[in-house]
C-alpha cells in the first residue's frame, strides 16, 4: 500500500467501511504469510498493525482471524501466543533493541553462540540511554526473535537460550 493510498483511506467518510476494509486486508495478509501466524496486534489509537509469523515448519500455527471491529473495539482482549521453547531472554523495558554495539559492527551474539552468565547479548535504548541486555545463565543462543533497531515492549522475549551441549 502506498502512502497516498493510506492517506486516501484515512480520509474515508464511513468508519464501518474502513473497519471492513481493514478486516479484509488483515485476513488477506494472514493468509499470505510465509508461515503460520504467531502474533497479530491491531491498535486503533494512532493506528498500528503488528504481524509476527513463525520462522519454520515446527513453529507453524493455525491462523484464526477475529473480526477487526471486535479487536479495535476491545483491544485488551488478546490471545497470548504459545510460549516458545527455551529459556527466554526478556526486555527489561520498552525501547529499541540493538543487536550490535554500533552500526556496522558484528552482533553481540548469533544463533549457535555459547553465552555465559553476565554476558551482554544486546542493547535496549530508552530515552537516549543504552541499557545492556545481560544473560543470567549459561547456554547457547537458540533463536533471536527481534531484529536490529526493532521496537520492543517490556518483558518481550528477545531471544531464546538452550542448555549448552543440548540437542540442536
Amino acid at each position: 500500500m502506498t502512502a497516498s493510498e493510506l492517506s486516501a483511506r484515512s480520509a474515508g467518510p464511513d468508519p464501518d467501511d474502513t473497519v471492513r476494509d481493514l478486516h479484509d486486508e488483515v485476513v488477506a495478509l494472514a493468509r499470505d504469510l510465509p508461515a503460520g501466524l504467531r502474533r497479530l496486534t491491531v491498535r486503533d489509537g494512532d493506528r498500528a498493525v503488528e504481524v509476527e509469523w513463525a520462522t519454520g515448519p515446527a513453529e507453524t500455527a493455525t491462523v484464526a482471524v477475529a473480526p477487526v471491529a471486535a479487536v479495535v473495539a476491545a483491544p485488551a482482549a488478546a490471545v497470548a501466543p504459545a510460549e516458545p521453547e527455551g529459556t527466554p531472554v526478556r526486555s527489561p523495558l520498552v525501547g529499541t533493541f540493538y543487536s550490535a554495539p554500533s552500526p556496522g559492527a558484528d552482533p553481540f551474539v548469533r544463533v549457535g553462540d555459547e553465552v555465559e552468565p553476565g554476558q551482554t547479548v544486546g542493547i535496549v535504548e530508552a530515552m537516549k540511554l543504552m541499557n545492556p541486555i545481560v544473560v543470567d545463565e549459561a547456554g547457547v543462543v537458540a533463536d533471536v526473535l527481534v531484529g536490529d533497531a526493532e521496537s520492543v515492549e517490556y518483558d518481550q522475549v528477545l531471544m531464546l537460550l538452550r542448555p549448552a551441549g543440548g540437542a540442536r
